[in-house]
């Protein structure tokens, strides 16, 4: 029985043999072996890229939050010089209250645009 059994795969395998061409499978296999080295090459390529952009985002990052510091402390600054321009301006305004004609002078002054107000 088992041998019966052996002899019927036996014939089974010599039958698939005969279905495919053994050019065919190495043709198969020459091309399979170029796209891995094609996929290994791009896997290279995509490392490195990977590696340089990673050193870039650390360079650019550390000079984008120094950045940020110093606008910040800009804008505090700003916010202080302007602070103590508004007291000045409303202590000469009391001292002289002819020193600034009428308010639509006064928008001469201060032209810039209030950033903390959603427009």
């Amino acid at each position: 029985m088992e041998e019966a059994i052996r002899e019927a795969s036996k014939q089974v395998s010599e039958e698939f043999k005969t279905l495919v061409n053994a050019q065919d499978l190495n043709s198969l296999r020459h091309l399979q072996h170029l796209i891995l080295g094609r996929l290994q090459d791009s896997n290279a390529v995509l490392s490195h890229y990977n590696d340089f952009a990673e050193n870039c985002f650390a360079d650019v990052s550390l000079e984008f939050s120094r950045n940020t510091r110093l606008l910040k402390s800009m804008k505090a600054d700003l916010d202080y010089i302007f602070l103590k321009l508004r007291s000045i301006k409303s202590k000469i305004l009391a001292t002289y209250p002819d020193a600034f004609p009428d308010e639509s002078t006064s928008d001469a002054f201060d032209r810039r645009p209030d950033l903390e107000l959603p427009q």
